[in-house]
């Protein structure tokens, strides 16, 4: 698989200086953390859930979790653990797993991993891994060590990816303690973690809040803060910390508006009047601000729960030409000392040790996600991935 594989060769030709890179579910950890891009959930109980992921497969998407935990009703589970295992055996039958997302699957319970990994046989092979719902320390070594056990019993490499969302995270006068604890737990099993991802859903439920269409995670400063205290302790990018993934946009239809749109006219050029049209008729808009501001903040990749959320999460993960640019010159071998230049671009100034870091990731990004052409912004990329 790759990141715009969906598109025509012609086309990706026209739009990339670098293209995407090709990966497997079987690729080194640290191209698939940051190749997870948008993960699309969906609940286990759907009965086309085979279908839907083939076909999302062939729209781009490179992540999914089957979600057994908040998605679906309590009363359900049986019957959704039971379909999961009967649409997996299908999509076994029918397709390769190089054609398949990476999968992953949320779980409520650790005893449900090695029991799931069970059941489900020789379709295991399309599973890369399970999502750990309401992580801490105390609550998320029973699972890490579930999932280590089945990865035993199996022979197949499954990655955790912890969500944090518990109001222990949230509250103040526990943040500190909670957060050491989860990078404790992490810590110990970081060769199997692939991600943390947020729950700013559940954040926001433990003080009666939800933000609107025309407001982001950031503009809500309790959420805000919990994000930066996330980041400080377990995103650190001095090898010490983890891929953490940006928090999930809820909105999906045409919502009444109280803020002017977000989107300026200069980046569409006159053609594409009718796309910006349509983004801020659907609130994509805030989607689109989110994901800048996810970035800013050192957050990769997005949790997404509509197939329309997919596509702007990887036009804005493409690495531009600019950003290339300037990450190539901080890291050439002759700048090992340090020292400040010119971009190539003229327009700011690259401080060799200060930006580093950045220039690495920035680096990794362009393997998985490709590098525009000079020419190209995130506009001609939305366009060109949305289907005919």
């Amino acid at each position: 698989m790759r990141h715009f594989g969906h598109i025509a060769p012609e086309v990706r030709e026209r739009l990339f200086f670098q293209e995407p890179c090709a990966f497997t579910a079987d690729s080194p950890p640290r191209v698939l953390a940051a190749a997870l891009g948008a993960t699309l959930y969906s609940p286990a109980t759907r009965q086309k859930l085979a279908d839907d992921i083939v076909k999302q497969a062939q729209r781009g998407v490179v992540s999914m979790v089957v979600c057994l935990e908040d998605s679906i009703d309590d009363a359900d589970v049986v019957e959704a653990e039971e379909n999961l295992v009967r649409q997996f055996g299908d999509l076994a039958e029918r397709c390769p797993e190089t054609l398949l997302p990476l999968l992953f699957v949320r779980v409520r319970a650790p005893e449900q991993i090695p029991d799931l990994v069970h059941r489900l046989g020789a379709s295991v092979r399309l599973l890369s891994g399970f999502v750990l719902p309401k992580f801490t320390e105390e609550r998320g070594i029973p699972f890490l060590e579930a999932l280590t056990a089945a990865e035993g019993a199996s022979g197949r490499r499954l990655f955790a990816m912890p969500v944090l969302e518990s109001p222990d995270l949230l509250y103040r006068e526990s943040r500190a303690e909670v957060l050491a604890g989860i990078y404790r737990a992490v810590d110990k099993y970081r060769d199997r973690v692939l991600a943390l991802r947020l729950g700013v859903t559940d954040f926001c439920s433990a003080y009666g809040l939800r933000r609107a269409p025309d407001m982001t995670a950031y503009d809500v400063q309790i959420v805000a803060s919990v994000i930066a205290d996330v980041v400080n302790v377990l995103g650190r990018a001095d090898g010490t910390g983890f891929t953490v993934t940006g928090p999930v946009w809820e909105y999906f239809r045409v919502q009444e508006r109280m803020f002017k749109p977000q989107l300026r006219r200069s980046p569409f050029h006159p053609k594409a009047d009718a796309l910006r049209a349509s983004l801020i008729e659907h609130d994509m808009d805030g989607l689109l601000r989110e994901i800048a501001l996810d970035r800013a903040n050192g957050l990769q990749g997005k949790t997404c729960i509509h197939p329309s959320h997919v596509l702007p999460v990887h036009a804005l993960s493409v690495v531009s030409h600019e950003e290339f640019s300037d990450a190539q010159d901080i890291l050439r071998p002759e700048r090992g000392g340090g020292g400040v230049l010119r971009s190539a671009y003229t327009n700011k100034m690259n401080e060799v040790k200060p930006h580093r870091a950045w220039a690495e990731r920035t680096l990794q990004r362009a393997e998985v996600f490709g590098v525009t052409n000079e020419d190209i912004g995130f506009v001609e990329l939305l366009a060109a991935g949305i289907p005919g």
